[in-house]
């Protein structure tokens, strides 16, 4: 009888087309991927890979079992987390993903909130990439992910926006643009930019932003990438560019007159900051709280902070 390891395993070098991949991925010596697929082979008595020196291919039966694998694996998945879900008592925690923008400028006032009327609920945040926590709820790692931008497009996937943002351009109090409450692209081109890096949120939905109103994004004086709004900010003040962030990331600023905002004519950077589920997922109990909470649009205009936009 076949094992769950050797499926993995099938799945997987069949999936990367490379043995030695494979072992490195699932943390196994190459020997022993080849005798996963070699037991496999024995067991239903045919060739499931062609092996060349550039790789592995599935044969035909090896096709018509690969389509068979990646339905078992679901269904033990599913499995194991609808057992995990009912041996959970009433409530079971919140562990919960989020983007930086919104883990560091939302999440908290979410919890506050949240903490007020549920106040025994242990509270997991991780703050990470959209494309890492997507990949974490596909995987079934993470039951609940709130992130911004785009969203990745998969039936697995359950979307639903929760709260709207929008991206501004930020300038020192002494620059000369402080005054101003727009710009134009061609002006934006003049100056050096300094952005988030690639994969994030931010900085996807402002190359779309420009290619959807027909500006090319390439025209762009990108001096800098960082890895923090944080650091994007400090950067700014420090007289090194201007940059392009979400106008949620500078209320204190704004208020404190240390950045300015600015709008581009003729060009929306608003996004949607969404809930990330998965389509066959559990969530626990105070799981699903939470989610209630952030559907509730009336109870986040009231603790979420204005925007202080130019």
């Amino acid at each position: 009888m076949s094992s769950l390891e050797e499926f993995l395993v099938f799945k997987d070098v069949a999936s990367t087309g490379n043995i030695t991949r494979t072992s490195q991925r699932l943390h196994m010596s190459q020997p022993s991927v080849s005798i996963q697929i070699q037991n496999l082979e024995r067991d239903y008595g045919v060739q499931l890979l062609d092996r060349t020196n550039r790789g592995v291919t599935l044969t035909e039966n090896g096709k018509i079992l690969y389509r068979y694998v990646e339905e078992i694996i679901q269904l033990m998945m599913e499995a194991r987390e609808a057992v995990s879900y009912a041996s959970t008592c009433h409530h079971g925690g919140i562990h919960i993903g989020a983007t930086f923008t919104i883990g560091e400028y939302l999440l908290p006032y979410l919890v506050r909130e949240y903490c007020r009327s549920e106040t025994d609920s242990d509270i997991d945040a991780r703050i990470a990439d959209t494309e890492v926590l997507a990949q974490e709820v596909m995987d079934r790692r993470l039951n609940v992910a709130l992130i911004e931008g785009p969203v990745p497009n998969d039936p697995n996937f359950t979307v639903e926006t929760f709260w709207h943002d929008e991206l501004v351009v930020v300038v020192p109090v002494d620059h000369p643009w402080s005054e101003r409450g727009t710009i134009s692209f061609e002006e934006l081109t003049t100056e050096r930019l300094i952005t988030r890096e690639q994969g994030s949120g931010t900085r996807k939905v402002m190359e779309l932003a420009f290619a959807r109103n027909s500006f090319n994004y390439l025209d762009l004086s990108i001096r800098l990438e960082l890895g923090s709004t944080q650091a994007i900010k400090q950067a700014v003040k420090c007289g090194m560019g201007i940059a392009i962030i979400s106008a949620l990331t500078v209320q204190e600023e704004c208020l404190l007159n240390q950045l300015v905002t600015l709008r581009v004519k003729d060009c929306s950077f608003t996004r949607p900051l969404s809930i990330l589920t998965h389509t066959k997922g559990h969530l626990t109990e105070d799981e699903q709280s939470f989610v209630a909470l952030l559907r509730d649009g009336k109870k986040l205009q009231e603790i979420f902070p204005a925007p202080v936009v130019s």
